[in-house]
């Protein structure tokens, strides 16, 4: 039997490209964002968690905006030129939002933010190929806080367990991690499992810039302020001006 026109799969996980819309509106919010508040902070952070930024959000929302997104859609919200900026001296900001960087736009003072985020830290459960702080070992013995139905599971990570009377046991001590080695997939699992937090989520303030003082570096980066803007961001503003020219084309048909 020949096979229908219609019979056709549909990947429920495909999702439409951002395009030009989206990429406007980020930009737009953005140079809101500028015009809303005195105080700018690019920031870096160490061992992200989405839950424990959330919480910051929450946290700082009455009188701040945390934004997180595509770098180089950023460096155009900021303005990558002295032509191109909002206010002097943004475009320094826009060189400088390279890695796993935000934007901090406050209304607290820069004293205030920079001692906050000195100050501040969270410890977290570490991912796989996080270096670890320190040596792990499990003495022999029961584990008593693990239901017996979890023993196979602590088995295929690796861990020398049985039941004995219904209860998990580790037959001999068990070194899960050494101080300074790469943390395994499943190193990292057994450590959540035993509850071992050895990550530490911290927030770096890399660089500023205040409507009062303009820009202000706090972490030396050896970046020249003067070089022309990196050609990557300069294909991604083509990408969106493409994206306008192919906006505007399907208005006009």
């Amino acid at each position: 039997m020949p096979r229908s026109k219609r019979d056709k799969k549909v990947s429920l996980t495909k999702t439409d490209r951002k395009g030009l819309a989206w990429k406007q509106r980020f930009v737009d919010d953005i140079r809101f964002c500028v015009g809303k508040y005195p105080n700018i902070f690019v920031f870096q952070v160490q061992n992200m968690r989405n839950s424990i930024l959330k919480d910051l959000r929450q946290e700082w929302k009455n009188n701040s905006r945390i934004i997180f997104g595509k770098n180089r859609v950023m460096q155009i919200g900021l303005g990558r030129t002295k032509s191109e900026e909002m206010e002097a001296g943004l475009h320094k900001l826009a060189k400088r939002l390279n890695g796993q960087v935000g934007l901090l736009f406050t209304e607290k003072s820069k004293e205030e933010v920079l001692e906050w985020a000195e100050n501040y830290w969270a410890v977290e459960y570490a991912r796989s190929g996080f270096i670890a702080t320190e040596t792990v070992t499990l003495p022999a013995g029961p584990l008593e806080d693990f239901a017996h139905s979890m023993e196979p599971h602590l088995r295929s990570l690796g861990m020398p367990t049985k039941l004995e009377k219904g209860i998990v046991t580790i037959y001999s001590d068990y070194t899960v991690c050494e101080e300074g080695k790469v943390l395994t997939p499943e190193q990292a699992r057994i450590l959540k499992l035993v509850g071992k937090p050895m990550a530490k989520f911290q927030m770096t303030m890399r660089c500023s810039w205040t409507k009062s003082d303009g820009f202000q570096l706090h972490v030396e980066d050896g970046i020249n302020d003067e070089t022309q803007v990196d050609s990557a961001v300069e294909e991604d503003a083509e990408e969106m001006d493409e994206d306008e020219d192919e906006g505007e084309e399907d208005e006009a048909e």
